[in-house]
């Protein structure tokens, strides 16, 4: 099943190129002949390297040398290429790939972990019964900054009959697997043990920067406070406060930044990961014959395991120090909220305000209309009518009769009356249509208006004066100024003053501090 399932994940794995290198480190009973050797690796002397042929062939030994460990690993610790750490993408020809896993006897679940997020751990044997293997996996593979990856891997296998341990390791130049192999190669003898590697790489994670930057978070986070309480500790200089007016906007934004920080690298997964480790330590130890459980094994078995068990303490300590944080910028961001509510509850009931004035004035300038019109409706008739019978065409003094009472020329008046009607309801239609353009107009620019207005808003509901300042530190202030003045009548803060009583002695009245 095995072969099945890594035969069909490797077809279904894109290549890419990447520099590789070969770096080996042969220790042996006589010191002086110890070697460290990392040179680049070509395509042409892949194979040799596999079958340890050629340059690579086992040295002949002098009498009574023997060897106490080996370690041979190919690196890819310049990665470059940013899919490299994609999934289903590996860094070799899938022939080559495929026969330095066979070759080296690598763990053929590695090229499933390639989408794995997070910190990955994984240790087993190998269920070779003649010749036990360990295999171990770890790898973190899904960091990417500014489209670039930051992410690595590490494939080991060791061999308990001979001590031998060979893998394959690949790196970006941001990770910490250039600096793991510089360390790892000073080691001497101690490579003997397949989790030493493993453990240096979770070091690098475990590192001082780890702590600096929690620390540095909490120190984030105190301005935070200062600038969301209106502390007296708030200092311009901070970026929150611009002549006296706190930009939340910033506020809020930095909030967010700070709350990602204290999650880089979050304590849980490593934790587990600790677990994981003293795990395959402890695999390790057990399937190790008896004959090679040499008092350097035992004692460097104990000092991994010691140094694990410091790592997965600093990881509960920063646990709980991030916690704190979390919970800290939880109070911070529910006390921002409630100061955006507060003003936009503020600034709505003004807008309330000015939009109830506004209806009541236009109530009024509509009564006034409706009154204007009805007026017009009762005059207009009379008045017209009295225009009309107040010309020459009609002449009701010495007329007999109607007809005599009107002028035959009476049809030059509906002759100049129409067309001027006519005129004068054109004129009105178009002057109509102009003012619906120029409303649409000012329509668009109130609605602009409005979109500015809008962002002034909000502008200035994200910014709080510190004139108002009201904490616990000023109040404490003001009344220490009021116990200093001597017209104060209050007594805040004042000290027992001594009063005489009748029969001469002095009683002391203490005062009760608030």
């Amino acid at each position: 099943m095995e072969n099945l399932v890594f035969k069909t994940t490797l077809d279904r794995c894109r290549h890419v190129q990447e520099a590789t290198t070969y770096f080996e480190i042969f220790c042996y009973s006589d010191p002086t002949m110890d070697t460290v050797e990392e040179h680049p690796l070509s395509t042409d002397e892949f194979d040799n390297f596999l079958d340890r042929k050629g340059a690579f062939a086992e040295p002949i030994l002098p009498d009574g040398v023997s060897v106490v460990a080996r370690l041979r690993l190919i690196l890819q610790q310049d990665a470059k290429h940013p899919e490299t750490f994609t999934p289903h993408i590996i860094s070799l020809d899938p022939e080559i790939y495929s026969k330095m896993i066979h070759s080296l006897h690598l763990p053929k679940r590695g090229i499933e972990s390639s989408s794995c997020v997070g910190p990955f751990f994984w240790a087993a044997m190998d269920q070779d019964e003649e010749t036990p293997r360990l295999h171990i996996v770890q790898r973190k593979s899904d960091v990417r900054k500014k489209g670039h990856t930051r992410g690595w891997e590490l494939l080991l296998s060791h061999d308990f009959s001979t001590g031998t341990t060979t893998g394959f390791c690949k790196g970006t130049p941001s990770s910490d697997i250039m600096e793991s192999i510089r360390l790892l190669k000073g080691a001497g003898p101690e490579i003997c043990h397949p989790l030493l590697l493993p453990l240096i790489i979770l070091g690098h994670d475990a590192s001082f920067k780890t702590d600096i930057k929690q620390r540095d978070a909490r120190d984030w986070l105190r301005r935070l406070e200062n600038a969301i309480s209106m502390r007296t500790e708030i200092e311009e200089r901070e970026g929150y406060v611009t002549e006296g007016v706190v930009d939340l906007d910033v506020v809020n934004r930095d909030l967010v930044e700070c709350h990602s920080q204290v999650l880089w690298k979050r304590p849980i997964a490593f934790l587990r990961l600790t677990d994981s480790f003293k795990e395959a330590m402890e695999l390790y130890y057990d399937n190790l014959s008896e004959d090679r459980k040499s008092p350097r094994i035992r004692k460097m078995q104990a000092a991994m395991l010691s140094r694990l068990d410091f790592y997965k303490r600093k990881w509960e300590g920063i646990e709980a120090y991030a916690s704190v944080t979390l919970d800290r910028l939880e109070i911070q961001r529910s006390s921002l909220y409630n100061i955006i509510s507060q003003k936009e509850s503020k600034l709505n009931f003004k807008m309330a305000g000015e939009q109830r004035k506004l209806a009541h004035a236009s109530k009024r300038d509509s009564s006034t209309m409706k009154t204007i019109s009805l007026l017009g409706s009762v005059f207009l008739s009379g008045a017209y009518l009295a225009s009309i019978f107040s010309t020459t065409f009609f002449n009701f003094q010495n007329a007999t009769d109607i007809p005599s009472a009107v002028s035959p020329s009476f049809w030059l008046y509906w002759v100049v009356t129409i067309p001027v009607t006519l005129i004068v309801v054109g004129l009105w239609q178009w002057w109509e249509k102009a003012s619906e353009r120029r409303y649409e107009e000012e329509d668009r620019d109130l609605e602009k208006s409005s979109e500015d207005m809008e962002k002034l808003i909000m502008a200035t509901m994200r910014k709080r004066t510190m004139s108002k300042v009201s904490t616990w530190g000023a109040r404490v202030e003001r009344k220490e100024s009021l116990a200093r003045d001597e017209d104060n009548d209050y007594g805040a803060f004042k000290e027992p003053k001594p009063r005489k009583m009748g029969f001469g002695k002095l009683l002391t009245v203490p005062t009760v501090r608030f």
